[in-house]
């Protein structure tokens, strides 16, 4: 007994890992994109970001995996939705929803994808939430509340259009997510491949008229870091990282993650944007780990 249950454990350790991580690498996004934003416009950025994606997911699947069948009929048509709504339209919201708000207010907006992904997942019956899940959800919304009060002026919050854009790539996000458990027959590099390529079209389309505005010779190496560091690592590593859990864990304990990211997000904002943490971002840290651990047991 104790030598099966030790894979099962180690399993459960790498997909947490690789969630930290992720939480990780999408909280400092928020500050490096928006830093990126001085000098590259939203869609230019994203536009750039997404084709190069592309590119490097491309090579990555040639090289790990080698050539693969094209998918064809539902299998394909399933690819290119979930292309457009985990790709195309929840960036679009994301960007500018980012621009057009704070860095911290944008995490806890999408922070809120594990109520969303669990109410989803039951109602199409793909998951089933036990009183322990729904309490360690409340925990981690309720850290987020936390947070959000700990704002300046947050007794008096106004929705703004940017953080309206995000309330729609937050609904966006939740639909992928859910949208990933009917995949079948394909890695998750490959299901990361494809809703890359079937997303990024949308993205350049959108962008094209702000990348011909695009002073090329006046961006600097910092916002190219930037970009690459959104393409590499928030785009590909990320995605790849999550859409495994997904597989792997069920999207509702993937999604309560996502309750970890503006924890991540505040503290980059503080050190890069001059946002200072107080003792309820402390509280709300605690009750969203608290919501991890729990959805976790």
């Amino acid at each position: 007994m104790h030598d099966a249950a030790n894979p099962s454990l180690l399993r459960r350790a790498r997909h947490d890992a690789g969630m930290l991580t992720v939480c990780l690498i999408w909280g400092a996004n928020f500050s490096v994109t928006k830093l990126a934003f001085a000098e590259l416009s939203p869609l230019a950025f994203t536009a750039l970001r997404f084709a190069a994606g592309s590119v490097l997911l491309w090579g990555l699947v040639r090289w790990t995996e080698g050539r693969s069948a094209f998918p064809r009929g539902r299998a394909l048509w399933h690819l290119v939705w979930l292309g457009i709504l985990g790709n195309t339209l929840y960036q679009l919201g994301f960007v500018l929803g980012l621009a057009r708000s704070t860095a911290t207010n944008t995490s806890l907006i999408v922070s809120a994808a594990p109520a969303v992904v669990a109410i989803l997942g039951a109602w199409m019956g793909l998951e089933r939430t036990t009183p322990r899940t729904r309490l360690g959800i409340a925990f981690g919304i309720g850290g987020v509340l936390l947070v959000v009060l700990a704002r300046p002026a947050a007794a008096a919050l106004q929705a703004r259009v940017g953080d309206l854009f995000t309330v729609g790539a937050l609904l966006c996000w939740s639909v992928y997510t859910v949208g990933l458990r009917k995949v079948s027959g394909l890695s998750a590099l490959r299901i990361t491949a494809w809703t890359a390529y079937t997303g990024t079209p949308g993205l350049v389309l959108a962008g094209a008229p702000e990348l011909l505005r695009v002073r090329w010779r006046a961006v600097s190496p910092a916002t190219w870091g930037a970009l690459a560091y959104a393409t590499a690592l928030s785009l590909v590593l990320a995605y790849l990282i999550w859409n495994a859990s997904v597989r792997a864990v069920g999207a509702t304990r993937t999604a309560i993650y996502m309750c970890v990211t503006p924890l991540v997000a505040v503290l980059v904002a503080w050190a890069a944007l001059g946002e200072r943490p107080g003792l309820l971002h402390l509280a709300g840290g605690v009750l969203i780990a608290l919501g991890v651990v729990l959805t976790r047991l």
